[in-house]
């Protein structure tokens, strides 16, 4: 574990500091589409993120999703450190969008290198920040894009975070993500294809206006 710490974290992280997260992170690999974390439950780990991507949801009273963002290697969830200072259950689900490697750290670990490490303290206000600002950018998408325009904008936000414009998904998989329904995608998925910014595949989805 402590290659891929210093491969993908030793930028940021004191030596020393990469060997605590080694001595007590415990190193995890999931398929793509597994829940490591859901809504209700208590955090006992934060995620640091080797490799893959996951991707972050939150759940209305209907039981209908919501993506609120993406999070890649090298990143971590503000809303999970959120949960973990304050003790309380988790607000949203994450899913592996991706086969990923992640290393999980135990949340009392979070205040003690916030006081011990200028590196730790500097990760999670700039973590914090990220998503933030990734959150606003999704409020702004709801608020104030059409719903092609989401369509479309998510589409591109997938095959770069998974850096391959040919996108493996469903149509009701997409309805989720954006909180709308399957009928609505699949004609805007026409539209997108008669304009010739994406190509339908089955189950797939090429996206030519990058």
């Amino acid at each position: 574990m402590i290659e891929e710490l210093e491969q993908h974290y030793g930028y940021l992280f004191e030596e020393e500091l990469l060997h605590e997260i080694n001595q007590v992170g415990t190193f995890k690999e999931v398929p793509e589409g597994y829940r490591l974390m859901d809504i209700g439950e208590y955090i006992k780990s934060m995620p640091l993120l080797v490799s893959g991507v996951i991707k972050i949801l939150r759940e209305d009273d209907n039981g209908d999703e919501l993506l609120l963002y993406f999070l890649e290697r090298g990143d971590t969830c503000a809303m999970t450190l959120n949960c973990c200072v304050g003790t309380k259950k988790s607000e949203i689900r994450a899913i592996a969008e991706t086969p990923a490697k992640l290393i999980m750290v135990p949340v009392q670990k979070m205040e003690e290198w916030m006081r011990k490490y200028h590196s730790w303290r500097n990760f999670i206000l700039q973590s914090y920040h990220a998503r933030l600002k990734e959150m606003l950018e999704t409020i702004d998408t709801i608020a104030f894009m059409k719903m092609d325009e989401r369509l479309l904008k998510h589409l591109r936000d997938k095959a770069m975070v998974k850096n391959d414009e040919v996108i493996t998904t469903t149509h009701q998989e997409i309805a989720h993500d954006l909180h709308t329904s399957r009928v609505v995608i699949s004609r805007l998925l026409k539209t997108l294809e008669n304009e010739g910014k994406i190509e339908l595949g089955r189950n797939s989805i090429k996206v030519i206006d990058l």
